[in-house]
């Protein structure tokens, strides 16, 4: 008897310590393996090395999301290219211990990531804030980015201390942890223009992110990532980012620029003003799609980004 009890208490103990000893947001699945390096700031990054070529592309998310979010694109981009795609500090796999998430932060931890797989120079591929990071990188380690491809990018759209105050009212991790699944639902379908059935597992991953080890420092990472945004401004930068850039709008995004604070303001006003401030940049606008362009348009997107990518 004494040695039974010793043994279901040594099983007791085993799934404890499983159970403690959980990765962050292991409990979602990604439609490919996922790879992890340990970073000279103390994080841990997950990522997905796929694909061979001469040339190198970095794919970075945007705020709130995840790697699985380029999942229309990794295939037909590491045809020819070799691909890593990643979880910044802070959300999905990777940790989210940081003690201030910033756009100097993620850019920092990317450049890390680059130095521990051995890759001199990428072109760097971002999406939304993904994108504000790829012009800070460009702009603070201009080595190290072969080119720029900015899909819907944050950093076009300048606001003032009276926007960022209104952010300050209504941002907070509490209220993004707190989120009801039907607003989740409706911000999800917002950064679409027809959402597409294949976007379906976005929806169902954040649902249940709140029971994933980590959600609690998500929620703040992403309420920190949006301040990081409002307070790491790239457009003084952008005049001396002179590496080949190729920018993609949706025709009709609806998160850019911000409806409530920018009401005059065009998708096209914004993309285009923004455009012209990079001195080697190209704009491309694919009609019939939203702020996740690479996703909903995902063919038109793919064909684009390899064309800029050959000629340059």
């Amino acid at each position: 008897m004494k040695y039974y009890l010793t043994f279901i208490l040594f099983i007791l103990f085993n799934v404890a310590c499983h159970a403690q000893e959980r990765l962050p947001f292991d409990g979602i699945d990604y439609p490919f393996n996922v790879q992890y390096a340990d970073l000279q700031n103390g994080q841990t990054i997950a990522y997905h090395d796929t694909g061979s070529g001469d040339d190198t592309l970095v794919l970075i998310h945007g705020l709130g999301s995840y790697m699985p979010a380029w999942s229309m694109n990794i295939d037909a981009l590491s045809e020819s290219h070799r691909v890593i795609v990643l979880d910044l500090p802070g959300y999905g796999k990777s940790t989210k211990t940081a003690e201030r998430f910033s756009i100097p932060f993620f850019a920092e931890s990317v450049i890390m990531l680059m130095n521990e797989l051995e890759i001199n120079a990428a072109s760097i591929i971002g999406h939304s804030m993904g994108g504000q990071i790829a012009l800070y990188i460009a702009a603070q380690h201009p080595g190290r980015v072969a080119g720029l491809v900015l899909s819907a990018p944050a950093g076009f759209e300048q606001f003032s201390e009276q926007d960022k105050m209104a952010f300050g009212a209504t941002v907070s991790p509490e209220a993004i942890a707190m989120t009801p699944e039907q607003m989740i639902r409706q911000n999800m379908l917002a950064t679409f223009h027809s959402f597409p059935s294949e976007a379906e597992f976005m929806i169902k991953d954040r649902l249940q992110m709140k029971d994933e080890p980590g959600f609690d420092n998500y929620a703040r990472a992403q309420a920190e990532s949006i301040f990081a945004m409002l307070n790491n401004p790239v457009w003084e930068m952008m005049p001396d980012i002179t590496q080949p850039a190729l920018v993609v709008f949706g025709g009709q995004d609806a998160l850019i620029p911000n409806p409530y604070l920018h009401p005059d303001l065009t998708t096209q006003d914004v993309a285009q003003d923004g455009t012209e401030r990079l001195p080697n940049a190209t704009l491309k606008i694919i009609d019939e799609a939203g702020h996740f362009v690479h996703f909903e348009k995902a063919d038109v997107f793919n064909e684009t980004v390899l064309e800029f990518l050959n000629q340059n």
